[in-house]
């Protein structure tokens, strides 16, 4: 009998898949990151903002680690769990109102797909208006409804169809005060619906309230009454896309509460929403919902027994601990001191944001103008490493540094955070200060 060699082949990790960081974790807590090299980072970018209560909240372990014991997986077409009956009824207590029927499925990607699917079934119309610089995720429809970077879109043309873009209100793009960008960005939306798109063929707007990939930038409140105006005009749907913007991150519980008094049609969420398990929803009111075709939600992980057991208890955690208003307190302490410490660098050309959602724009003088300069924020961001706070670039240039900490973060920490920041940038742009 000939002898079986044994196989000598090892796999890795794609070749394309970046590391931000040379970082490997070990552990972490709240917010710090032990890595295998000994050292502590200050987490600013909380697995993209999915890390809401913090790195292994003793009460999500606590739940999840129960749930396990229980059940991991039911799935919920075929049989029900009580945690996805518990947190569907937990969700309408902070769900706007009249939004009370709730699709579940795993990842934001797949909750914008739904959306824009029980959009276009529920109006029976073929088009979608998105936003420039809206990022909504890298599956087919969701790549075709992104403009946060042509890096997620490129390569597997054709997209899906339907989808057109209207100017989002990006006053420090423009050069211009808010209230004429915002007036500059409807009139071009009401063009396109004129000229381009008609109203009586569009399903859906969908827009988020601060734009995440697409580089940390709030959407104006007058923009966003602006939409919900035209909406109710056309009998078009507002999508407001939550899924990095919700569950407290922005000082509210939802980004477009910043809007005060605006409901949208369609609500989504992902991200934050479980403290780092993998759960995404769409809600809407059940006579929207209820249009959806059979067979059009579903899917074999959606609502997780063990996932919506952790975003239960991710719900009892930021309300028992007041997250929402410590992000709202700790991202004006933040957003202020990185101003500051901004202020001495002409490359620094914006810092905004809301509540734990901070963007630092970096740019450099061409003559009259002002142009990206990602790689001013890839030195900086590189350099946060270095100084053992972990933060992250985005925008379609990549020439936005976001900070995204934890909505458990405290005082003392958001104040090392600055410290580190500051360091960063004298050690990575120390000649390119003014005077410098």
């Amino acid at each position: 009998m000939t002898a079986v060699a044994p196989r000598t082949q090892t796999a890795s990790l794609s070749p394309i898949l970046k590391q931000a960081t040379p970082v490997v974790v070990d552990h972490a807590q709240g917010s710090w990151i032990h890595g295998t090299d000994g050292r502590d980072y200050l987490d600013f970018t909380t697995g993209i903002g999915v890390t809401s209560t913090g790195h292994c909240h003793p009460r999500v372990v606590a739940a999840a680690q129960a749930q396990c014991a229980k059940v991991i997986h039911a799935q919920y077409t075929t049989v029900m769990h009580t945690p996805l009956l518990e947190l569907t009824e937990r969700l309408g207590g902070v769900l706007p109102p009249g939004l009370d029927s709730v699709f579940y499925a795993n990842s934001g990607s797949e909750a914008v797909e739904a959306s824009i699917r029980l959009a276009r079934m529920a109006t029976g119309r073929p088009n979608i208006i998105v936003f420039q610089g809206g990022f909504h995720g890298r599956t087919v429809a969701a790549a075709s409804l992104t403009s946060a970077g042509t890096r997620f879109s490129a390569g597997f043309s054709p997209l899906m169809g339907g989808v057109h873009m209207a100017p989002f209100p990006y006053a420090y793009r423009y050069g211009w005060d808010v209230e004429t960008t915002v007036d500059f960005a409807l009139a071009e939306l009401d063009y396109l619906l004129t000229s381009h798109v008609a109203p009586n063929d569009t399903a859906a707007f969908l827009i988020e309230p601060v734009l995440g990939d697409g580089g940390y930038l709030p959407t104006p409140p007058r923009f966003l009454h602006g939409l919900r105006e035209r909406a109710d005009a056309h009998g078009i749907l507002l999508i407001v896309d939550e899924v990095q913007a919700g569950f407290g991150r922005t000082g509210r519980f939802w980004g477009h509460q910043h809007a005060d008094g605006l409901i949208p049609d369609i609500l989504i969420t992902a991200k934050g929403l479980a403290s780092g398990f993998p759960i995404s929803a769409i809600a809407a009111p059940t006579e929207v919902m209820s249009k959806a075709w059979p067979g059009s939600q579903g899917g074999t992980y959606g609502g997780n027994a063990v996932a919506a057991a952790a975003a239960i208890a991710t719900l009892d955690v930021i309300d028992d601990e007041g997250l929402v208003e410590n992000a709202r307190v700790r991202g004006q302490q933040l957003i202020d001191g990185i101003r500051s410490a901004t202020a001495p660098f002409d490359t620094v050309g914006d810092v905004r944001g809301l509540g734990l959602m901070v963007g630092v724009e970096f740019v450099t003088r061409d003559g009259e103008r002002t142009v990206p300069d990602p790689a001013a924020a890839l030195a900086v961001q590189q350099a946060t490493t270095e100084h053992g706070l972990l933060t992250l670039t985005c925008g379609p240039a990549g020439n936005v540094v976001r900070l995204i900490p934890a909505l458990v973060v405290t005082e003392d920490e958001i104040a090392t955070g600055v410290d580190r920041f500051t360091a960063a940038l004298e050690s990575a742009l120390g000649a390119r200060a003014l005077g410098g």
